[in-house]
Order: structure tokens, then sequence, then C-alpha cells
């Protein structure tokens, strides 16, 4: 049996699409270990932020190159967010170093491709107006 739907959405074959996807995953994984008095504070905010990267992906996608943009730049901000929340669970010993650089080497890859891919739109706009 496979595990793939048969109702296909085009945002998905997106690669950075994917990549955020599993950021979100491995952040809620990462989470599931935070102290319960994290529940409702830093476990909530950086599994919101993480999840947000691919939301903001699949919301802005069939729309205009315009809105496609903010969309992107809302998922930057989020995975900007994420930085912050790894270093504060670095910081209070919820994660390690190792975690965190992991987390910062995804989410720097993540902003690259997201960068690259807000400015291939712009590019486009310019040379087709």
């Amino acid at each position: 049996m496979s595990d793939k739907s048969k109702y296909h959405f085009k945002f998905e074959d997106l690669k950075i699409y994917q990549k955020a996807m599993d950021f979100g995953e491995s952040v809620d994984r990462q989470v599931r270990q935070f102290p319960n008095h994290e529940l409702y504070a830093l476990s909530s905010q950086f599994r919101r932020a993480a999840d947000s990267v691919a939301l903001n992906i699949a919301e802005g996608y069939p729309g205009s190159d315009a809105q496609f943009i903010k969309h992107i730049n809302h998922a930057i901000h989020s995975a900007n967010e994420c930085v912050s929340c790894s270093t504060k669970a670095r910081r209070r010993n919820y994660i390690d170093f190792q975690q965190d650089e992991q987390n910062r080497e995804q989410l720097s890859e993540l902003t690259k491709m997201m960068s690259s891919l807000r400015r291939t739109i712009i590019e486009r706009n310019k040379t087709n107006p």
C-alpha cells in the first residue's frame, strides 16, 4: 500500500517545500523532549515557527508573484525565529550543541533557497513585465 495521495498539489513538488516539511517534523521530535513547563512557551513557539515555513510556501504558491514573494518573506521571518528558538533551547540545555548546529544548517539552507526563489521571481518580473 502506497502512502502517496492520488490528489497531488503542484507546490508539493518544490524542494524548498519538502525540506521545510522535513524541518518541521524534526522540530516536532525535538520539542517532545523539552520540559513540561515549556509546553505552552518555547515548545509551542518553536513548533509553530518551524511549521510556518512550509505553510507559508504552500499558501503563497498558487497566488500572484507578489503574493508568493510576500509569503516567502513570511517564511524567511519564521526561519529566523527558529534560529532564536534553537538558540534558546540550547542555552536552556534542552538540546545539545550538535542539534543546534544541525538546526542552523537546515535553516541556513532553507533561507538561502527561499532568498534564491524570491530573487528568481523578482528577476522574471523585470524581464517579463
